[in-house]
């Protein structure tokens, strides 16, 4: 079975703000509000080659969170569901500021 190459999109990075409606909790390790995610920025994008490694700068957590995904995409398979057989919307699971994803067979 032929392996394939996967583009990520970051589509959109969610303020804390809106999932807390603006009572943002303290990170304790800075003891300030959270702020956005700055590990992305959107229409950024990134190939996975058929290595199926982890860019270089993509966040460790997100990448947990995805990789499975991909792994589906890179080898054949699809998500119906949740986009098309060539693509799907995915998101990490970071509940207080996250970044949904277009993952992409190319």
């Amino acid at each position: 079975m032929p392996r394939n190459r996967i583009k990520i999109t970051v589509l959109k990075r969610v303020d804390p703000s809106v999932i807390f409606d603006g009572d943002i909790p303290v990170n304790p390790s800075s003891g300030e509000p959270y702020q956005i995610c700055n590990a992305f920025r959107e229409g950024q994008e990134y190939v996975i080659n058929t290595d199926n490694e982890m860019p270089d700068g993509f966040c460790p957590q997100a990448w947990h969170d995805l990789f499975r995904k991909i792994g589906v995409l890179h080898w054949g398979g699809g998500y119906t569901t949740t986009g098309g057989p060539d693509y799907m919307i995915a998101c990490c699971t970071d509940g207080t500021r996250p970044v949904s994803f277009k993952l992409e067979r190319l």
